[in-house]
């Protein structure tokens, strides 16, 4: 999303003066090298054209959320402290599968060193603090208020910052007591970080829920990560994920990135612009669909394996299909037999022909992360946001072009498509040109699982005849 942000920032606020981002080494790759090659992705394409001087706009601060201070020098901080007015907290860990401690360092620790820096700040404006939709699941209905903290985020960093890793380990699950994971966990504590600044700095908390392709902005179907149910359409349209273990009436709730970008900016119009009262209650925004754009997890599928038919992947490893259970036991059946099997054949294959097996690795990785999802796809959520709905209603007339924001107008046939002509473009590198050869794969693919059904089926058939009880039975009946 940050990137997304910045994007839409540059483009569609050609007066802002400029923007600090926070980036750490990576890889060995500094955070000026790091900028360069974010800003060269396609995603500023459009920028790029209609503005290319932009990138003068964008400035990094080398830091690290996860170190005390921030890792930032002293002369940035003070550059930070002088000229910046608006703060979108954005940083955080997404993996449902972190330590406590890595979840603790990154997602609390930080969110409390961003807004104490923002509390230095000179001429705050606004403090817009990133958090998610599902940051108190042990509540079936979510609504656009703070909730009691599931813990002391003071005592529990502490914690954190001076018990072993293996003690904290055996803790984890006290810790997190009804809630799925250290993300969850780790987020809902930092909302009460937030929160303690009420009426001291003009904080907003928005809470995304599942973000996903964008719809138009800055193209259409903009994706740079597997999350959610862009995972689900490449795994589906490429054959190697056959069942999955959900309700297929689960209604899920879904953001696309653009949409989501465009209520982070108006919220920070609508705070930065309002005067700050010690009385102001803190701006909370569920920014999910909610109930203004439904699709079921059946749908999805289903329509993910309808646009694999037109629009397939490159090198398809068998026939997209399969389907949704709610069977835990039908599930693991279909695991063995449609995934864990087919993959052992496949991986033995290539041994034989002296390429490196690839597919029960592939098929370990997708089980894991369908675990990590098992709860989110079995629980069904209602999500209020009756605040959302509202701030848009105040955008005004001159800024309705660039910020206005619904859900309710998406076409999901339309969107799905573009997001996975937007999978196989910007994830998979796969161009354009190339769907004749993808078709005929698709094609050859077919026939080859019609082969495959007729020898299974066919084999069935004749064991199924050859047993003792069989041949008894039907020299019986025929006499």
């Amino acid at each position: 999303m940050g990137k997304v942000l910045v994007e839409k920032l540059l483009y569609s606020c050609p007066d802002l003066d400029r923007i600090y981002i926070l980036l750490r080494s990576k890889k060995g790759v500094n955070p000026e090298d790091r900028l360069a090659k974010m800003l060269s992705v396609p995603l500023f394409d459009r920028l790029r054209k209609e503005r290319p001087g932009f990138a003068s706009k964008v400035f990094v601060i080398a830091g690290d959320v996860m170190e005390l201070g921030l890792g930032i020098s002293e002369e940035d901080r003070a550059l930070i402290v002088n000229r910046v007015n608006i703060v979108y907290h954005v940083a955080a860990s997404v993996r449902f599968d972190d330590t406590l401690e890595y979840a603790i360092r990154m997602n609390l620790r930080g969110t409390k060193e961003m807004v104490e820096l923002a509390a230095d700040i000179r001429n705050l404006d606004v403090f817009i603090h990133v958090s998610t939709s599902y940051s108190n699941t042990n509540r079936e209905t979510l609504e656009e208020i703070i909730y009691p903290p599931h813990a002391d985020w003071r005592e529990t960093l502490e914690i954190c910052e001076t018990i072993d890793p293996h003690t904290l380990k055996v803790l984890t699950p006290k810790f997190l007591g009804e809630l799925p994971n250290t993300y969850t966990f780790s987020k809902q504590l930092a909302e009460n970080v937030v929160a303690e600044y009420k009426g001291i700095l003009p904080v907003v908390i928005i809470r995304p829920s599942i973000v996903i392709s964008s719809v138009e902005e800055p193209v259409s179907g903009w994706v740079e990560n597997f999350n959610g149910p862009v995972g689900l359409m490449l795994g589906c349209g490429k054959g190697i994920l056959r069942s999955m273990y959900s309700d297929p009436d689960l209604i899920a709730d879904y953001m696309p990135v653009d949409i989501a970008i465009k209520s982070f900016i108006v919220a920070s119009w609508l705070r930065g612009t309002k005067k700050l009262s010690p009385t102001d209650d803190v701006p909370i925004y569920n920014c999910c669909s909610g109930r203004l754009n439904i699709i079921t997890m059946g749908d999805m599928i289903e329509k993910a394996k309808r646009i694999s038919w037109t629009y397939p992947f490159n090198d398809i490893l068998w026939v997209p299909g399969g389907g949704l259970t709610t069977s835990r036991t039908v599930y693991y059946v279909k695991l063995l037999i449609q995934h864990l099997l087919p993959a052992m054949l496949v991986d033995t294959i290539l041994w034989c022909a002296g390429k490196k097996p690839m597919l029960f690795k592939i098929q370990r990785r997708i089980y894991i992360a369908s675990m990590a999802l098992i709860y989110y796809i079995t629980k069904q959520w209602t999500f209020d946001n009756k605040n959302l709905v509202l701030m848009r209603s105040k955008i005004k007339e001159e800024d309705m072009k660039d910020f206005y924001y619904v859900m309710e107008n998406v076409d999901q046939d339309e969107f799905f498509v573009n997001a996975t002509l937007g999978c196989r473009r910007y994830l998979l590198h796969e161009k354009d040109e190339d769907f004749p050869k993808a078709k005929r794969h698709y094609r050859r693919m077919v026939i080859v699982e019609i082969i495959a059904k007729i020898i299974f089926y066919g084999a069935l058939l004749w064991w199924f005849f050859n047993l003792n009880y069989t041949k008894k039975f039907i020299s019986e009946w025929s006499h």
